[in-house]
């Protein structure tokens, strides 16, 4: 039997065309291996995923293909519409029937026939990064064990519902690393497109100058597969490109002030490439202070949030996660001007961080300066907010500067849990990048090698 739970994308559909497996069969060992202590889901859709597999089967029988996720579990973050469910965005109260409506990317999950699991659980209104959500739970990370570790934010249930083995692919949005976190805390990897790639129709807004769609999946492999599934532009999986002549950028700010182990598993994974012939050197990267400057007042997403709230879901605004509340009141009065000349600073350090970056392939560090922590030590207060700024400090400046990112598992730390590697390329280098990331994951390998099993799972 082909088990869903370590067969890479291209096997499983390879068991589908083959005869070797069916639709119906994977969603069944998908429904077995739910494991609702870990919380991954806010809702769990069985029926509507069981007719989505019988249809996929049928194509198959009729010999229709309608791409690599056909027949496939896909959970989708629940700030993405599905028509029929409600959409909580992570709120203690569904949003208007209006934010059900599908957009693009789901659109591009049904129209390849992938099965739709469920709707995972998100930090409300995707503001945050520990992936922390006291209206319904915070999913637990299942390589805490018997500790509940935080999943990261927002897309807090994505990475859990693919380590379960209720998906082999997930969908969430990225504005300041909302996939990126998720992936790195859960030793999966995690694509935040360009600006602008994916279309954010059919989902709640954070802050729509930022705001990414992105994927994670557990290996680099079934990323490419997923993103050109998705892609409206890509119509080939990216390839791998040689190892050997890469240029990666070493910016040594991200690795300041990491917990025990980050700094050294990523350096050791990149003294890896090194061997194979990749040219890993240090990067001057000056723009990053620009963005840690305004995200440090805010940045664009606190004025935009604010705005959102105040006009579209007023009624929403006194439940608010106090975690979230208290950035709403802190920086939400922003005049025009100064929210206006952000945009322009910000627009500024972007051009000239494209420049910059055309004399690499990519920018690389740690994706988190920190490993997932323990819930009680994230939860609230002080310990939120110092775990928050930490958990995003090296994946906002992809969003602040536009950029696309690719977070790969990197190895465990001392404590047994999993750090990522970040890599950073250019807006538009969307495939090119994930090719950068096949070639490392040829080198370093899969996240399944190079972590082992989760003891939570």
């Amino acid at each position: 039997m082909t088990d869903i739970s370590s067969a890479t994308i291209a096997e499983l559909g390879q068991a589908l065309r083959a005869g070797r497996a069916t639709a119906r069969g994977l969603l069944e060992q998908a429904l077995q291996n739910r494991k609702e202590a870990l919380g991954a889901y806010k809702l769990w859709m069985p029926d509507q995923a069981g007719r989505a597999a019988d249809l996929a089967d049928a194509a198959f029988a009729e010999g229709l293909d309608f791409g690599p996720l056909q027949g496939l579990p896909v959970s989708v973050k629940d700030l993405f519409g599905l028509a029929g469910t409600p959409t909580h965005a992570g709120a203690p109260k569904p949003l208007p029937a209006s934010w059900e409506a599908e957009g693009p990317v789901v659109a591009a999950v049904r129209n390849g026939l992938a099965v739709i699991t469920g709707k995972t659980h998100t930090v409300e209104f995707a503001f945050g990064g520990i992936g922390s959500n006291p209206h319904w739970g915070t999913p637990r990370n299942p390589w805490g064990g018997e500790s509940h570790r935080v999943p990261g934010g927002s897309s807090a249930g994505a990475g859990v519902s693919l380590l379960e083995g209720t998906a082999v692919a997930a969908l969430g949005s990225d504005t300041a690393g909302s996939v990126r976190v998720p992936a790195s805390f859960t030793g999966t990897v995690g694509v935040k497109t360009s600006y602008g790639r994916w279309s954010l129709e059919g989902i709640v807004p954070l802050s729509p100058s930022l705001d990414t769609a992105g994927v994670l999946t557990r290996s680099v492999a079934d990323a490419a597969l997923a993103f050109a599934a998705i892609d409206p532009v890509c119509r080939m999986p990216p390839g791998a490109v040689d190892p050997a002549g890469l240029r990666l950028g070493v910016v040594e700010g991200f690795f300041e002030d990491c917990g025990p182990g980050v700094a050294e598993t990523v350096r050791a994974a990149l003294a890896e490439l090194e061997e194979r012939g990749a040219e890993v050197r240090s990067f001057d990267f000056p723009e990053l202070a620009v963005a840690n400057e305004v995200f440090g007042k805010g940045g664009l997403t606190v004025p935009e949030f604010v705005a959102f709230i105040e006009n579209e879901l007023p009624e929403f605004k006194a439940t608010l996660d106090p975690n979230v509340r208290s950035r709403f009141e802190m920086f939400g009065t922003v005049t025009a001007t100064d929210y206006l000349g952000r945009k322009m600073r910000l627009a500024r350090a972007a051009a000239a961080a494209s420049a910059r970056l055309a004399d690499i392939d990519a920018v690389v560090g740690p994706t988190t300066p920190i490993t997932a922590p323990l819930l009680q030590h994230a939860a609230e207060g002080e310990g939120y907010r110092t775990h928050n700024m930490a958990a995003l400090r090296n994946t906002m400046p992809g969003n602040m500067l536009a950029l696309c990112g690719l977070t790969i598992p990197a190895g465990l730390d001392g404590s047994g849990m999993p750090v990522g590697l970040q890599l950073l390329a250019g807006r538009g280098m969307d495939e090119r990048l994930i090719s950068i990331g096949l070639a490392v994951e040829s080198v370093i390998g899969p996240a399944s090698r190079r972590l082992g099993t989760p003891p939570g799972i």
